[in-house]
């Protein structure tokens, strides 16, 4: 399982950064985009976006 964000979600309001305590999030060419290696898949980003742009993928 890991954390994805759906790049035709996503607005850069930079929530989901603020959620992630590993830091494993930051924002590329205006995308949100995960650092698979730092995440620990708590999922605190999910809820964080206003946009539903983050969820689990298997």
């Amino acid at each position: 399982m890991k954390i994805v964000i759906d790049p035709t979600k996503c607005c850069a309001s930079g929530e989901c950064i603020k959620a992630c305590p590993e830091k494993a999030i930051t924002i590329v060419d205006g995308v949100a985009t995960v650092d698979h290696d730092k995440c620990d898949l708590d999922g605190l980003c999910i809820p964080a976006c206003p946009y539903s742009a983050v969820s689990y993928e298997e």
